[in-house]
């Protein structure tokens, strides 16, 4: 099919937007010009001069499946991420099972190949169970299709369980990606350990739970050569120390979470399980830091950490509720509402560290939108404000804060391989 995108417009690198048509035909791009005859064409849709961009790409999301279906499964995850403008996604290993073997990836594999409508890449776990000593096998994990290994959801507690699992996948060229976190210093922590955690009574988790790991971590990535690459840093420390291992020629890379950009522990107004997540909402200081350390290169990215769960077990108190948020469907909206509109982030580097650079830190073919590229492509209307209702939600999950707030850049259209996977119905 002959698909002709009419009347967008593109970000060019001097971070302005020109007027573009885009030609999709055999899953590529074929053309990106003007003036180009309808007639040629099987499908004609008429963007009205909203903002195209290459598909986002979300280096940390959470499907649930299989083991959690309750919570949100591959087919409602993959929606939700093409509800948001994501067409290439990758998916924690906290599943049960855990895809800890070739024969339990294949599994999820297979679920991925039947009902994804984006691009899902699976993570493998670096230890089998998530929290055994036993390393995985990651010849075979890699020959199955991981592009990657985590323990997500749990840090690797053991140095040296670590530092084999850093030689092994340097010598496999594989990245290792860490959730940092040395349980012995959380004391039963489930908020920032700051003023809003003694003003509701609550037991506080320190900075250096997340900051100290990191800082091992870096050490054995140096001495093993591994890609290292740090889920949602969150704490001012964890930005200093990724500084100045990347000075150090350490090969290094993080993410940071819109939900950390945005807010601190002195927003949460309640004792309430929606505003529990891990990392939690840090101190405004930590906040400032996170920012600073985009603009200037330390944190490479923004993922989601997709995390869905049941609204009743949300509905709880941080004493009981899970550690989660749900954020593929309006990421790129927080962002360009709160940073680009207000001048402090451009729309240019908006797109890099949720497009260009995710794709190339893993080594995917997402993150581009030139011509021969394949069409995976999000189309955003930033010239009209939206409010933010988890009733239109693809995920099955509603646990997240930002109920209700209005945002500029609601998506309008995504497409992957030059099919489209969402469209925003009139009355949306």
């Amino acid at each position: 099919m002959k698909t002709l995108l009419k009347n967008g417009r593109m970000v060019t690198k001097e971070n302005t937007c020109h007027q573009v048509d885009i030609w999709v035909e055999d899953k590529k791009v074929f053309a990106i010009g003007l003036d180009f005859a309808e007639k040629d064409f099987d499908q004609v849709i008429d963007l009205k001069g909203k903002l195209v961009m290459p598909g986002l790409v979300d280096v940390h999301v959470h499907f649930r499946e299989p083991g959690f279906t309750y919570k949100e499964t591959i087919l409602t995850g993959s929606q939700a991420a093409a509800r948001g403008g994501f067409t290439s996604v990758c998916a924690m290993p906290n599943l049960d099972p855990v895809p800890d073997s070739v024969e339990n990836f294949q599994k999820v594999q297979e679920i991925i190949d039947r009902d994804a409508c984006v691009k899902v890449y699976q993570y493998a776990s670096i230890t089998e169970k998530l929290r055994s000593e036993v390393l995985t096998d990651q010849v075979g994990l890699k020959a199955a299709g991981a592009f990657a290994f985590t323990n997500d959801g749990v840090g690797v507690q053991t140095a040296g369980t670590m530092y084999l699992a850093m030689k092994e996948a340097a010598k496999n060229n594989m990245a290792i990606v860490a959730h940092t976190e040395d349980e012995s210093l959380l004391f039963g922590g489930v908020m920032h350990a700051g003023k809003r955690a003694e003003e509701l009574g609550l037991p506080g988790i320190l900075s250096a739970t997340e900051s100290s790991q990191i800082a091992r971590d870096l050490i054995l990535a140096e001495e093993t050569g591994v890609h290292y690459h740090v889920c949602h840093v969150s704490t001012k420390e964890s930005v200093r120390i990724i500084r100045e291992a990347k000075k150090a020629g350490v090969h290094v890379t993080c993410e940071v979470c819109p939900h950390h950009l945005l807010l601190n522990d002195m927003d949460i107004p309640e004792d309430h399980g929606f505003w529990k997540m891990n990392p939690p909402l840090r101190a405004s200081e930590d906040q400032q830091a996170l920012i600073e350390g985009l603009l200037d290169g330390t944190i490479d990215c923004i993922s989601t950490d997709h995390a869905p769960h049941g609204h009743d077990e949300k509905c709880q108190s941080f004493l009981k509720a899970p550690f989660g948020i749900v954020g593929s469907e309006y990421a790129f909206q927080l962002i360009y509402t709160k940073f680009v509109k207000t001048g402090i982030f451009t729309l240019e580097q908006v797109m890099n560290w949720m497009a260009i650079k995710p794709a190339e830190i893993f080594a995917l073919q997402a993150g581009q939108l030139t011509v021969g590229s394949q069409a995976d492509i999000a189309v955003f209307d930033i010239d009209h404000e939206y409010v933010i209702d988890a009733a239109n939600f693809k995920s099955k999950a509603d646990n997240t804060p930002f109920t209700g707030w209005k945002l500029f850049g609601d998506t309008y259209l995504t497409m992957v391989d030059g099919q489209i996977v969402y469209q925003k119905e009139a009355n949306n």
